[in-house]
């Protein structure tokens, strides 16, 4: 059954892209392929896909670069982003999640479990209808996916968000980790809990002095502070 997703799939390796290509339209998405970064690039704003699977290493223009694209668009910032890769060191992941990849598929990886990252990613894409919550100098605004710090906007990727409005409606519980992954990344989804950890720190920096706000409580996860 064809559904009214677009998912572009930018992956250099003709093999890979196919399985991935294949794998997606049996689940009835729509898919464009493309095998250079640059021209991914020229493709996303105009076709403003509903996902994008994102090889880290790619000709024309890096995975990175074109993440950082993304992110930077207002017109497409808050597409979701798996980024894909041979590499599996833990610095190439913290500098794909930096410049706001939502998710990190290593290859070689199961069709399986892709598709159910794809999934997972493409239910959180609605925006959340809940009013302005204002704490001090921070505001937010859930609705329009808008953060103020004194009065001045502050860019959070789309996971940030979600992981910022979690611990804010916990109503200073304690949420652990596993609830946040299931929360934010669903739960079908394989990932590392050590990954909520990096969001985390990405988003303490993010809120300067506000990151105090998100308390750590050891083994068991984090609360907000309401002061």
């Amino acid at each position: 059954m064809q559904n009214s997703h677009l998912i572009f799939i930018v992956e250099d390796d003709l093999d890979i892209r196919e399985i991935i290509q294949d794998n997606l339209k049996r689940e009835g998405y729509k898919t464009v392929s493309f095998d250079d970064g640059s021209i991914a690039y020229d493709a996303i704003e105009k076709e403003k896909p509903s996902l994008i699977i994102l090889d880290l290493n790619l000709p024309g223009m890096s995975g990175i670069e074109v993440c950082k694209y993304v992110r930077n668009n207002e017109l497409t910032s808050e597409i979701p982003i798996i980024m894909l890769t041979a590499r599996s060191e833990e610095i190439d992941k913290i500098i794909g999640f930096e410049v706001g990849a939502d998710d990190y598929v290593t290859k070689p990886f199961s069709p399986r479990e892709l598709m159910a990252r794809v999934k997972v990613h493409l239910k959180r894409t609605q925006k959340s209808s809940f009013d302005t919550y204002i704490q001090d100098d921070l505001k937010i605004n859930f609705a329009t996916y808008q953060i103020y710090l004194d009065g001045k906007e502050v860019e959070l990727t789309p996971i940030q968000f979600k992981l910022l409005k979690s611990l804010i409606d916990g109503g200073g519980k304690v949420l652990s980790r596993q609830f946040l992954l299931d929360t934010i990344w669903g739960e079908d989804y394989y990932g590392d809990p050590r990954t909520v950890d990096v969001h985390i720190t990405r988003l303490r920096d993010k809120i300067d002095k506000n990151g105090n706000l998100i308390v750590t409580v050891k083994g068991v996860g984090y609360r907000w502070s309401k002061n």
